[in-house]
């Protein structure tokens, strides 16, 4: 059994529509015999590049449709899926939410554009279009499982394990389904449900790496550290290069405080996946908690490479130039920050004590006002601390 959720790379639109201006420009082309003027042969081009990888040539063609008929939604449709493919999320979601004002009623448009938040972490953003599908499809299983894990990562425990629980028949043989709906189910204080999960991750146990991966992921959202660094060792000494496990074991070595070997291991899997950005901004932590500061602004700067929105890095950041005294770049960092999530208390913190040291008392009294406002309003909300989860977040291409 492998690790990877069912989670889509992009649904893939077969139809397309035609206005009457575009076929009217295509007739000539048409009569002509010329493939370059037949939106219909253009887009069939397109959807045949697209299923088979060829992003170039299925962008190529779907623009061509579009020369003749701006009004094909089908068209914008998979031009989005074209960039979620290649992970160009800002052109993903232009295109999308054209073919979305253009063919509202179609549900798989708006799966996409949920889709395209949640591959970047923006799970509040993605949450409206998941549920807006799942009313119009109650019994689809795709956006019924994104929706859950969104409420999942937006620590809504009480409605993740309440969407997750009717796929019960058809995931209760899927690790990352079970570790979400056992870890939500035990945060809302649904015991039977909890157990159940719990009992059912149990018995797919067959000592595999993912098995032990999912148990140990279990108990270090419980913060049971010294079982949790069972399991991922367990998962380590079967499968070394298992996506995922030595991030998880650095995040257990962090949590205990012993930074040199949370160092390694987030080096080790940062071998092995060299393009998630969460190793690098962990790496940052790593190497601020360390006091090496060089070493945690070139971690942070590729966690940010690799990932422009992660808040977190820009903080990191903003922290490193303030030990520094450089005020100015530390300004910038926090600004950007602020920008990213400006509903985190740490982020108008941290831009509020910059400011003072740059003498701004006003500006970093409304920022400081901030952040005791936003802590205020979540002072009754229970914060779980829940660990960052990349093995959620995979393509089933």
């Amino acid at each position: 059994m492998g690790i990877t959720s069912s989670i889509v790379a992009g649904l893939l639109f077969a139809g397309m529509t035609l206005g009457n201006s575009g076929a009217q420009r295509a007739a000539p082309a048409e009569q002509n015999g010329g493939v370059s003027g037949n939106p219909a042969q253009l887009f069939e081009n397109g959807r045949q590049a697209l299923s088979r990888g060829q992003l170039t040539e299925a962008e190529r063609d779907f623009r061509g449709v579009l020369r003749l008929d701006p009004q094909s939604w089908a068209a914008y449709a998979n031009l989005g899926v074209v960039y979620m493919r290649g992970k160009h999320w800002d052109k993903a979601l232009q295109s999308l939410e054209v073919a979305e004002r253009l063919m509202p009623q179609e549900p798989g448009v708006r799966l996409n554009i949920g889709l395209t938040y949640y591959r970047q972490n923006e799970y509040l953003k993605a949450i409206p279009e998941f549920e807006s599908v799942v009313r119009d499809q109650p019994n689809a299983l795709e956006p019924r499982y994104l929706l859950g894990f969104c409420y999942f990562f937006a620590e809504r425990w009480g409605q993740a394990s309440a969407t997750l629980e009717p796929l019960w028949s058809q995931k209760s043989d899927d690790l990352p389904y079970l570790y979400v709906l056992s870890n939500a189910a035990h945060r809302a204080g649904k015991k039977e449900l909890d157990d159940r999960a719990t009992e059912q991750l149990i018995r797919l146990s067959n000592g595999t790496p993912e098995y032990h991966l999912f148990a140990g992921k279990y108990h270090l959202n419980l913060d049971q550290y010294d079982l949790a660094l069972t399991d991922f060792k367990a998962a380590a000494e079967a499968d070394p290069k298992l996506p995922f496990v030595h991030f998880n074991l650095g995040l257990v070595h962090l949590k205990k405080q012993e930074y040199a070997a949370a160092r390694d291991e987030f080096l080790k899997d940062a071998a092995i996946e060299p393009d998630m950005a969460l190793n690098y901004e962990e790496l940052g932590e790593v190497y601020w908690l360390m006091q090496d500061d060089a070493s945690a602004e070139k971690s942070y700067r590729e966690a940010l490479k690799h990932n422009p929105r992660l808040v977190d890095s820009r903080i990191g950041l903003a922290k490193i130039y303030q030990r520094q005294r450089n005020y100015a770049a530390a300004l910038a960092e926090a600004s950007a920050a602020v920008k990213a999530d400006p509903a985190r208390p740490d982020v108008h913190y941290v831009r509020g004590q910059v400011l003072l040291h740059l003498g701004r008392k006003e500006e970093a009294k409304k920022e400081l006002a901030a952040a005791d406002r936003i802590s205020s309003g979540q002072a009754n909300q229970t914060k779980s601390g829940l660990i960052p989860s990349p093995e959620l977040m995979q393509d089933s291409q």
